[in-house]
C-alpha cells in the first residue's frame, strides 16, 4: 500500500485505533521540490511495542577521525554507554549543552578515549572547543524502531506494531521546534509505504 502525506511544520493528523499486529513500515522522506532527504531521522513511537525492547548493551562509539566526528549521526538507547575515541594527532575537547546531556570531555589527544552515559531521550548536538566545524548529533530514543534515511531518503523499518503509531522526523531543514515534526499514522497489518514531503513556512 502506497501513500503520500505533506507535512508542513507542526501538522499532525490523527488516524485508525490500534491493533497488535506487526508489520514492515517503508518511509521515503523528500522536500518540498520532490527530491530524497538522506540522513533524516525517523522514530516510530507506538503505544504497543515490545516490553524490554530498549537494551543498552552494545558498542556505541562516536569517534574524532579527521578532524571530523564519525559518525554524523548516531541512534542509542536510553542508558547507553559511548565511547569518544580520538584518533587524531591533535587533541579534541568534545562537548554538548543540549538538555538531553550537558558534558564536556577536555582536552585529551590520539589514542586516548573517553565515554558518557546517555541517560535521557532526546536529540544531543555535539562540537569540540577547539575546531568549531566539527559537529554531530546523538539521538538518545526510547523506541526500537529509529533509523537514518539512506541516500535516497527511505527508511525500512520491519516489525512495527500495527494501528496508530506517531512517526517522528528529523533533519536540519525542517523549520520546527528541534528541527523535528511529529505525525500520527495508521498502520495495516499488511505494512505500509509513504512519502512524507516537508513543507516548511
Amino acid at each position: 500500500m502506497q501513500r503520500s502525506h505533506a507535512w508542513i511544520a507542526a501538522l499532525a493528523v490523527g488516524c485508525a485505533p490500534s491493533a497488535v499486529h506487526a508489520a514492515t513500515l517503508t518511509i521515503d522522506v523528500r522536500d518540498a521540490a520532490g527530491q530524497p532527504l538522506p540522513n533524516s531521522v525517523v522514530l516510530i513511537d507506538s503505544p504497543n511495542k515490545p516490553a524490554g525492547a530498549m537494551r543498552s548493551a552494545g558498542s556505541y562509539q562516536m569517534a574524532q577521525q579527521n578532524i571530523m566526528f564519525a559518525p554524523h549521526i548516531l541512534i542509542v538507547p536510553v542508558g547507553a554507554s559511548v565511547t569518544f575515541p580520538n584518533r587524531d594527532r591533535v587533541r579534541h575537547h568534545v562537548y554538548s549543552f543540549s538538555a538531553a546531556k550537558k558534558f564536556n570531555l577536555k582536552l585529551y589527544g590520539k589514542d586516548e578515549t573517553r565515554s558518557v552515559v546517555f541517560d535521557k531521550p532526546g536529540v544531543v548536538s555535539l562540537g569540540c572547543n577547539i575546531h568549531d566545524a566539527m559537529n554531530a548529533f546523538i539521538f538518545v530514543v526510547d523506541t526500537p524502531f529509529a533509523m537514518t534515511t539512506d541516500a535516497q531518503g527511505r527508511v525500512t523499518i520491519p516489525n512495527v506494531p500495527a494501528g496508530t503509531v506517531t512517526v517522528r522526523v528529523w533533519n536540519p531543514v525542517i523549520r520546527a521546534s528541534g528541527n523535528m515534526l511529529s505525525q500520527n499514522l495508521a498502520v495495516p497489518a499488511a505494512g505500509l509505504s509513504t512519502t512524507y514531503t516537508i513543507r516548511n513556512k
